[in-house]
């Protein structure tokens, strides 16, 4: 007989597994979900590799462009939780559509005048009403496709985001050095729309008939606790936990360029090494999907999170071109799996039909953090004058995630195993 306060996590279906809602057709929709997201947030980018040019033009101040880079997240962080709903509604085709739409608007805007027009295109239009109908919804829908896999689909649609800027990064230096920021801006606003609103019209259909994951990890119930706690506060944990997270994981990501050429470092190498950073967080990120599928969403995220702390303190000490690309490249081997795997915490303890208001509530948490340490990292900068004081100040953040996280996840190791002592006692009765 199962104990009232019996956690979530110990709630094994003991019937064999049924038919698997995963099929080849799930896979082209990860893949398809996966390629828009590496063109949609290559739009923020921009104001990566130019950070220093768009900063010179508009008055000197990094911040600009860096609060810029952080309002693109922002938006697409609070934006979220709305165009969950819309997709819900209305279906993701559409609303990956109209981000998509969204997205070349503000890009138009962003070029068009001074600092107003650069963040109000980025803030408003790229993030608000752009990415975040794409982010949010697209990590709802492909769960819905996975019910055995779903860490490595997770992981597969997860690495968009980083491996956009490793692909598009030495693209827009170059571009930016012969045409300037302003026609990069407009080039990628009309070729992003022309690749991403054809592949969505053509792929995403409504979610298949089976939806639940079934006979795979957990029986789960509303009513029932998570990890031997109330849901309210665990969830509050992993939000929490997901902004503390990633401000640490903005900073490298929105300053590395700008870093590199106050070392000396010319701007096509940083750009380069921020596609190692990138790169290696995609290949990785494929590692973790796996690791997620066996260890579980939280244990996955304490343990990129320990290997993050290492490399921001790696870019703190690390003073010479050939070990900052042997950081850069530790910090995308770290970091990469912890956002997919908060998505699949989400599933794994929390029943299905909460996922479409869970998930993006927990990205907008995510997604804050980065937009509050990428311009953190420009506004520290800008009254110290060097990068140190800020990568210090990211070092503590991590700190205290490490200290949240892991507190969640010896609360659940705890409560399982004090489930499986009190089933044992059961049956030897």
């Amino acid at each position: 007989m199962m104990s009232g306060d019996t956690s979530v996590s110990s709630m094994v279906i003991s019937t064999a597994p049924g038919p698997s809602v995963e099929s080849r057709r799930s896979w082209v929709i990860c893949v398809t979900a996966f390629a828009i997201t590496a063109i949609s947030f290559a739009a923020p980018a921009i104001t990566v590799v130019g950070l220093r040019s768009i900063a010179d033009e508009l008055g000197g101040e990094r911040s600009v462009p860096a609060l810029a880079y952080s309002l693109a997240w922002l938006g697409a962080s609070f934006g979220g939780i709305p165009m969950g709903r819309a997709a819900e509604r209305f279906g993701v085709r559409s609303t990956v559509i109209f981000g998509s739409a969204m997205i070349a608007v503000g890009l138009v805007v962003a070029q068009s005048g001074g600092r107003l027009s650069l963040l109000l295109g980025y803030g408003l239009f790229v993030g608000l009403l752009g990415n975040a109908g794409i982010n949010a919804p697209l990590y709802v829908y492909v769960t819905h496709w996975f019910d055995r896999r779903r860490g490595t689909a997770l992981a597969l649609l997860g690495s968009g985001a980083s491996v956009s800027a490793a692909i598009w990064a030495p693209i827009f230096v170059v571009a930016e050095a012969h045409v300037g920021w302003r026609d990069t801006m407009l080039g990628f606003a009309a070729l992003q729309f022309a690749v991403v609103a054809p592949a969505a019209a053509l792929t995403f259909t409504k979610v298949p008939e089976i939806a639940q994951p079934t006979g795979h990890r957990h029986d789960l119930k509303p009513e029932a606790q998570v990890a031997g706690l109330k849901p309210a506060l665990v969830f509050g944990a992993l939000c929490t936990a997901g902004f503390l997270c990633c401000v640490p994981m903005a900073m490298p990501q929105g300053h590395l360029v700008a870093f590199c050429g106050d070392m000396g470092i010319s701007p096509s190498e940083g750009a380069a090494m921020l596609s190692v950073l990138l790169g290696c967080a995609f290949v990785s990120r494929q590692f973790w999907g796996f690791m997620a599928d066996r260890i579980g969403g939280p244990r996955t995220i304490l343990a990129g999170s320990a290997c993050q702390i290492t490399a921001m303190i790696g870019f703190l000490l690390t003073r010479n071109e050939a070990g900052l690309f042997a950081v850069a490249a530790w910090f995308g081997l770290g970091f990469s799996g912890i956002i997919p795997a908060y998505v699949l915490a989400i599933r794994e303890l929390f029943p299905a039909d909460e996922a479409s208001w869970r998930v993006p509530a927990v990205l907008l948490f995510t997604g804050s953090g980065m937009a509050f340490g990428g311009w953190f990292a420009g506004a520290i900068y800008d009254a110290a004058g060097f990068y140190a004081a800020a990568f210090a100040a990211g070092i503590v953040f991590n700190l205290a995630h490490l200290t949240v996280i892991g507190a969640l996840v010896w609360r659940q190791h705890r409560a399982t195993t004090w489930s499986g002592w009190h089933g044992a006692g059961e049956r030897s009765r």
